[in-house]
């Protein structure tokens, strides 16, 4: 393999772009050091012979002193490297929601912000790109549907989407396309009232459900109209942006109250031979439709993995007896069956002991012997700030167990904070003194 080819396989994703700078200028060197070398001092007869023995010895210089400077950069050039403990590739993200629009649209914050992420050592990004019923790029899938005729585009004119993953892959953090909203939409948007057999409904016939994001209706996810649409949405962002991955939440699910609508009752009764049962905590009525539910999302995950199987399958879930009793989401059973590459789950509490009773769970051990795991910390809402002595508490609690952290959202981490920006910042670097460097997979 040529020298040239080893230095990002053996950096990128590795070794912070400072570092591989570095590296590159000794690399540099080398290969001066090398094109200097001349083939024709070799005299007489025995010049083919010499030649040959000569070239297959210098064949390895190359790499020889290529792995020479690569050691000598770590051990000596990076002191902070024999300071600083094990780098572990723990996740430290951040979640960039609609609120933070006024930093998405605009290059120079999204520069400054990635900027900023970086020094305090984060290492992720998990951007909107589907809120509300609309995307939050240009979508040629949300166009033929019907459902968006505009598209989100920056200050500059640029693609939001795009600008972010080429500035924070500039600074070494991974960029996560977030699905936020799964099945859920809004009555009012053009989704719900472009596509009407596409919702569910509740037993007594209501189609909304009240959520933190206001009044939703729930598509239907075990229609194949719906599934397929929302499996184009996803290979769009795979497809059309040099992200690291997709993650999905806690909104691709459906609460256990739906299901009622004609389509399911009929596939219901096609499968079982009877009717489903009033009672919408019935067990094997529950079952069913998380068993639907996991069918597709097991044929999402090898979608996204045919095109891109480097692709980060990402699941940020509420704790699992709430996520599967409430929601139909057995994200467990994902994770048990391989689905997953990266799991986050949601711990949004107002004090550190009933923080810490769900971070405990016995699923939340048993998922990060097998993949990356994470809590998700809730840094502070518009008019309910959380003081960064509570962030500190939870995200060492979650460390002390070998759990990662992410955070919502982006501008609730300083920006909308009523204490000084500094201060959190400081704060926020005090819980990360050193990088923990991560690479898609």
């Amino acid at each position: 393999m040529a020298v040239r080819s080893l230095l990002p396989i053996l950096t990128q994703g590795f070794i912070p772009q400072r570092w591989r700078i570095q590296l590159a200028s000794r690399f540099k060197a080398v290969r001066s050091l090398l094109s200097g070398i001349r083939w024709d001092r070799y005299p007489g007869q025995s010049r083919r012979a010499a030649g040959n023995g000569a070239r297959s010895m210098v064949r390895k210089v190359p790499i020889l002193l290529f792995l020479a400077s690569f050691l000598t950069v770590l051990l000596i050039s990076m002191p902070t490297l024999a300071t600083m403990p094990s780098l572990r590739s723990e996740i430290r993200g951040v979640w960039v929601t609609g609120n933070d629009t006024v930093v998405l649209r605009d290059r120079l914050k999204v520069r400054d912000a990635v900027a900023q992420l970086r020094r305090l050592n984060f290492n992720t990004v998990y951007p909107v790109v589907w809120n509300a019923g609309y995307t939050m790029y240009p979508s040629r899938v949300a166009q033929q549907a019907g459902i968006q005729d505009f598209i989100y585009r920056g200050l500059q004119g640029q693609d939001i989407l795009a600008d972010l993953i080429a500035q924070a892959h500039s600074q070494g953090l991974l960029v996560i396309p977030w699905f936020e909203f799964g099945f859920m939409a809004p009555p009012t948007s053009e989704l719900a009232l472009q596509h009407p057999d596409w919702l569910t409904q509740k037993r007594n016939g209501e189609q909304t459900s009240v959520s933190a994001a206001g009044e939703v209706v729930w598509l239907n996810p075990f229609r194949p109209e719906v599934q397929q649409f929302i499996t184009n949405l996803v290979l769009e962002v795979i497809t059309q942006y040099n992200g690291d991955g997709i993650q999905f939440d806690d909104h691709m699910s459906l609460p256990a109250d739906f299901g009622y609508d004609a389509y399911t009752i009929a596939l219901y009764q096609k499968e079982t031979k009877k009717a489903p049962p009033d009672n919408p905590q019935d067990a094997a009525w529950i079952r069913w439709r998380a068993d639907k539910i996991t069918a597709f999302m097991t044929q999402l995950q090898k979608a996204v993995k045919a095109r891109n199987p480097r692709a980060v399958f990402s699941v940020s879930p509420n704790y699992y007896d709430f996520a599967y009793r409430l929601h139909l989401q057995d994200w467990l059973a994902w994770v048990r069956q391989g689905l997953v590459d990266e799991l986050i789950m949601q711990v949004y509490r107002p004090d550190l002991q009933s923080f810490a009773e769900q971070i405990n769970r016995p699923e939340i051990q048993e998922t990060q012997q097998k993949i990356p795991t994470g809590i998700g910390i809730l840094a502070g809402l518009r008019n309910n700030p959380v003081p960064m002595r509570l962030i500190q508490a939870q995200t060492r609690a979650a460390k002390s167990r070998g759990l990662g952290v992410s955070f919502f959202y982006y501008e609730s981490l300083w920006d909308e904070s009523s204490e000084p920006i500094a201060e959190r910042q400081s704060g926020f670097q005090a819980l990360f003194p050193y990088p923990a460097l991560r690479s898609a997979l």
